[in-house]
């Protein structure tokens, strides 16, 4: 189960990536408007960046992905058999199921996600930034000279943020990455089991519930399930985007926390930008969930290990 969640996530993660950063950078977007959606974002990217510009940051997730979508995926599958009576969960099961499942992911996926957002919004403050780098809440900002700041690095942000915070540094937003995560859980897997069990209910008894669902009706099943939970928890995602960026532009709100993240958030610039990103989000999680679903049910990572051995 470990393995296939593993080559799950790195498959799903390698395919959609340059979409999740237009993701991040537009829902870190507060005063100036550098980007006018998801497409202008990838060509101003390309554009300024390079093509390898839209990867950025991609080294952390698909170094922390492996755990992170193994520990998803196997709890998920744990706490339904621990919660099933006689092949049977019910619905409740699943999604306590799929809450068990949310919680346990966060401990990889709130320092995946923290150190992936600084370098994934580098590029939008060195565009929105004219007269000098944005400040810092790492460490104080360089003299306002004519040079452009330099690209941080994983390893930069984390030794950073270990001496100055410790290893909470890391775990800046992990609060509100809880609250995204789990009921995104608890939305998918119920929802994704039901879509992936349609047409075999009414065919053989036992041994229809005991059969594969086919790799088509588990791609499609997971991209349907992903796209309607994406969609769902996008105004915790936007709180959890805004909270974990270090790095500010000019005249952006800095946050004490969940509430005031909303508050000013609201005030600010009304409930529309609770569903920034939301398009992306969706097309992000949609095909990365219908491949992770597609591979850890054909098995993908016991070929693997059959080949090796």
């Amino acid at each position: 189960m470990l393995i296939n969640g593993g080559v799950a996530g790195l498959v799903g993660v390698t395919c959609v990536f340059p979409i999740d950063l237009a993701k991040t950078r537009l829902q870190n977007q507060q005063g100036i408007q550098v980007y006018k959606g998801m497409l202008d974002c990838l060509a101003k990217t390309v554009r300024s960046e390079g093509y390898f510009g839209c990867y950025r940051g991609a080294a952390v997730n698909l170094t922390l992905v492996t755990p992170e979508k193994a520990i998803k995926l196997a709890a998920n599958d744990v706490f339904r058999q621990k919660l099933s009576k006689d092949g049977h969960l019910p619905l409740w099961g699943e999604v306590l199921a799929g809450c068990g499942a949310g919680t346990c992911q966060v401990v990889v996926t709130t320092p995946m996600e923290m150190l992936k957002i600084q370098l994934q919004d580098a590029g939008r403050l060195a565009q929105a930034a004219a007269p000098g780098p944005a400040p810092s809440l790492v460490a104080p900002p360089p003299p306002a000279r004519s040079a452009p700041p330099q690209r941080p690095s994983a390893t930069g942000i984390t030794v950073e943020l270990l001496k100055t915070r410790g290893l909470a540094g890391l775990y800046r937003g992990a609060g509100a990455t809880l609250m995204r995560d789990v009921p995104f859980s608890m939305i998918y897997f119920p929802l994704f089991a039901n879509l992936n069990a349609l047409g075999r209910d009414s065919a053989d008894g036992q041994a229809a519930v005991q059969a594969q669902a086919p790799f088509w009706q588990s791609f499609v099943a997971g991209c349907s399930a992903g796209s309607v939970a994406a969609v769902a928890v996008t105004p915790l995602d936007v709180i959890k985007t805004r909270l974990q960026t270090l790095q500010k532009g000019e005249g952006e709100d800095t946050y004490r926390g969940i509430i005031d993240c909303t508050r000013r958030i609201m005030t600010r610039e009304g409930p529309s930008a609770f569903l920034k990103g939301a398009t992306c989000r969706a097309l992000v999680i949609a095909p990365l969930f219908g491949i992770a679903q597609g591979v850890y049910f054909l098995g993908v990572g016991e070929t693997v290990l059959g080949l090796l051995g």
